[in-house]
């Protein structure tokens, strides 16, 4: 565990018990425990109080970010160079090494009767933009809203889970593939990429921490592949509450395509927009030709939805 160049302040940090490490079973690691330093450990800055607008009410959160221990080491030896170079432009290799996720905190997990938990995957274009080619956005504020309304809960959002875990470039590509008639996991797989990339081991790792062990809560989420790795993960007494919100014209595709992989979504949930894959098309349409125009001596190798996905991708 270290802060940022000055080694005084991590001393700070532990001593004030706002720098914390953990093990995957949500268990304290000594500050000084340095026994298998790449093995798969957290640690957690925080809580740092958090004020923010949930529809009309004021709230103030419980803020921690948490980061894989392996990751703050190759930060660390970036760090450790940083003095004797004197070149500001290698600040932000500081940050290329981590996926830095964030928990909001409402309440005592320990203490509460079934806490309301959400695991919400980073999204710029839905929870930043707005975008209504997702629901993110939507589920992300009706979550808060949900777990502020609640005895306790926790919202845990994480930073690496971009395009379901294959990062923002390549998830503005496979919108090219869909736009060009493909649906999202298609789109995923003529990249090469699993369906869903995406590793809920630190989600799991942070909510036992928090909830104090395996104890029953409730899990925001129609996605089984999120269930069966947190439960793989030691936690084992979660209730599923459906979360379904934000659905328009933009995103029916998108749903049905989550609804056929296994998302547990109902058509009648979908609003009426639910119809059959060929009497959906595209909200934005894109050809091939389209795609390949100024590029006829490299095309786009492959457009083609019948690909099978790598190992590890995620298929219901």
């Amino acid at each position: 565990m270290f802060a940022y160049v000055d080694p005084t302040i991590r001393d700070r940090l532990v001593n004030a018990r706002k720098l914390l490490r953990i093990d995957p079973q949500g268990k304290l690691i000594g500050p000084d425990n340095h026994a298998d330093e790449h093995a798969f450990t957290l640690n957690i800055l925080g809580p740092i109080p958090l004020p923010l607008d949930v529809g009309q009410r004021l709230v103030i959160w419980d803020w921690y970010t948490f980061v894989r221990h392996t990751e703050l080491l190759k930060a660390r030896e970036i760090a450790a160079i940083l003095p004797q170079r004197g070149d500001q432009r290698l600040l932000p290799l500081l940050n290329t090494y981590m996926a830095v996720n964030s928990v909001l905190v409402h309440g005592d997990l320990a203490k509460a009767s079934l806490p309301l938990v959400r695991v919400h995957s980073s999204c710029l274009t839905g929870d930043v933009f707005g975008s209504k080619r997702c629901e993110c956005g939507p589920q992300l504020d009706k979550a808060l809203e949900a777990i502020s309304g609640q005895e306790a809960g926790a919202l845990v959002y994480m930073a690496g889970h971009e395009g379901r875990g294959i990062g923002l470039w390549a998830k503005a590509i496979t919108y090219l593939l869909q736009d060009a008639g493909e649906d999202t996991y298609q789109a995923n797989r003529s990249l090469g990429l699993p369906e869903d990339c995406r590793d809920f081991h630190d989600a799991a790792a942070i909510l036992l921490y928090f909830l104090g062990g395996d104890r029953p809560f409730r899990l925001l989420t129609n996605n089984p592949k999120k269930q069966s790795d947190l439960y793989d993960s030691g936690l084992t007494g979660f209730q599923v509450v459906k979360h379904l919100t934000g659905v328009n014209p933009y995103n029916r595709r998108y749903l049905l395509a989550k609804r056929d992989w296994g998302h547990q979504l109902d058509p009648e949930e979908l609003q009426g927009l639910v119809a059959e894959r060929a009497d959906v098309p595209p909200p934005f349409s894109l050809s091939s030709d389209q795609l390949n125009k100024g590029r006829e001596d490299h095309p786009m190798p492959s457009l083609q939805s019948g690909a099978e996905p790598l190992p590890g991708g995620h298929k219901s």
